[in-house]
């Protein structure tokens, strides 16, 4: 069984970014790589613990915010010169009922280009 056949929830490629959560002005905006209603593969500058607990801000295709909860499950360091120092899976772990909606909304319209 490979990792992708465990995948309770399917992940597309959609116009999401992230940030810690918080005041938007202080914060750098981050892609993701694939976002799904269990998690996502992110871009980051900065080196986490696996098991780390973050508040985020998920920045959906409008500009509207998901303030959800994740914890980190894998690193991994990139080459020099890539887009950003590490990617990361993270693993939502607390999504309001009406974020998990909005998400779904974006997550959806993203599998139907």
């Amino acid at each position: 069984m490979t990792p992708n056949d465990r995948r309770q929830f399917p992940r597309v490629e959609a116009e999401v970014f992230y940030r810690p959560a918080g005041l938007a002005f202080m914060h750098h905006r981050y892609n993701t790589r694939n976002v799904s209603l269990g998690g996502m593969r992110a871009l980051s500058d900065e080196q986490m613990a696996v098991g780390s607990r973050l508040e985020l801000d998920v920045i959906l295709a409008d500009d509207s915010v998901v303030r959800c909860w994740a914890t980190v499950v894998w690193i991994e360091e990139l080459a020099a010169g890539a887009e950003a120092r590490f990617e990361i899976g993270l693993k939502f772990t607390d999504l309001a009922e009406a974020d998990i909606q909005r998400l779904a909304s974006v997550l959806n319209r993203a599998t139907d280009r």
